[in-house]
């Protein structure tokens, strides 16, 4: 699994979330698929995140975005917390997910706020209206 890309992402990854949280996920899958984990590592992290062009924020911005619009919520806590660890604040984050409900729909949209609230309260962010 030591590819370039894979390297790449590894490294992309490790700037966007706790060891933990990395083992967590990828050496998680990794037990049962060991394709599967080389491909998300690979390809997002270490073909699309490390691309010139776009920051980590943008990048993490964008991300929420596509996926409050897809309705995946249930891997939007991982990205949430990629986004405060590459430095996005709160508020440009909570931003994010409300801009998505015209486009998103409500549902969609309140999914992804209740994710984005309940990382920030295992964090201990205390999130005010600018």
């Amino acid at each position: 699994m030591e590819t370039n890309r894979y390297n790449k992402g590894i490294e992309v990854l490790q700037q966007m979330v706790s060891q933990e949280t990395l083992n967590a996920t990828v050496k998680h899958i990794e037990k049962f698929s060991p394709d599967m984990a080389k491909l998300i590592v690979e390809f997002p992290y270490g073909s699309l995140y490390s691309r010139p062009g776009l920051d980590l924020k943008q990048r993490s911005l964008l991300t929420i975005a596509a996926m409050v619009a897809s309705g995946s919520a249930a891997q939007l806590d991982f990205h949430v917390q990629g986004a405060l660890n590459v430095g996005l604040a709160p508020n440009e984050i909570v931003e994010a997910v409300m801009h998505c409900v015209s486009y998103a729909g409500f549902p969609k949209t309140l999914d992804a706020m209740f994710v984005v609230m309940r990382v920030f309260n295992e964090q201990g962010i205390t999130y005010e209206e600018v």
